[in-house]
């Protein structure tokens, strides 16, 4: 399955600019704007194609790309974590409007350069594989995603980058389900390390839900009263050679 798959880093040429929620994207037709559900696809293409954009001209890029054949099949969307920071930015999320996802004039701010950034980190905000709106997805548990942050690494590196991280849950079913944020132990693997761990803010609101989890985690070995828990893990990039 991944012999063939080519992973690269987008460029500001072909920005990816809507995610793989609604199905894989073909390169060739990226620009053309779903009409079979009611999202503002035309308010999103101005405001994300001009937001990309000018994010990969200043810092080189902000998402490794997944390509099988002429399509994108999965993607790891990152930024600056003084861009995730910046007012306006919300969750950053391409297909949300305001907080799930940047403001509308958000591409209007002044990005800092790399040289006034006080804290050289790139955070990651989005990892997919496939689509959620395939039936059956070929493309998980097939090493692509571990392949899309080891391509990240290596170039954060190439970059002068000092860290990165990402939040993370503990390794609960439910949770994935929910969120699609991999599991904690998928970044350990990866040489980070928990930099901080409090309680999600909504995780945890529905009592059901809520239930589920915490009997996911008692029969997982997990404390309970950390299923609710938002991990964040970092990796260092001056301790790996």
């Amino acid at each position: 399955m991944t012999d063939h798959l080519v992973i690269k880093m987008m460029t500001s040429e072909s920005p990816h600019w809507r995610c793989l929620h609604r199905g894989l994207l073909p390169l060739d037709g990226i620009d053309q704007r779903p009409v079979d559900d009611d999202l503002p696809w035309g308010r999103y293409y101005h405001r994300n194609r001009k937001l990309i954009t000018k994010l990969t001209q200043r810092y080189g890029s902000c998402a490794v790309l997944a390509l099988d054949d002429d399509k994108i099949i999965g993607h790891l969307r990152f930024y600056p974590s003084a861009v995730w920071n910046m007012k306006g930015a919300g969750y950053l999320c391409l297909q949300q409007d305001f907080p799930g996802g940047p403001g509308d004039d958000f591409a209007d701010r002044d990005f800092p350069t790399r040289e006034q950034l006080n804290e050289q980190t790139l955070k990651v905000h989005c990892l997919m594989t496939g689509s959620p709106a395939q039936a059956e997805n070929p493309y998980q548990r097939q090493g692509i995603a571990t392949t899309l942050v080891k391509t990240l690494i290596g170039w954060a590196k190439t970059n002068d980058w000092q860290s990165i991280e990402a939040d993370s849950f503990e390794d609960l079913p439910l949770i994935y389900e929910s969120t699609g944020n991999a599991g904690r132990t998928f970044w350990e693997k990866l040489g980070f390390k928990i930099a901080d761990r409090f309680p999600h803010p909504q995780l945890c609101d529905y009592p059901e839900f809520a239930a589920q989890l915490k009997e996911q985690a008692k029969s997982a070995g997990v404390d309970v009263n950390k299923a609710c828990d938002s991990i964040l893990m970092r990796l260092e990039l001056a301790e790996r050679s």
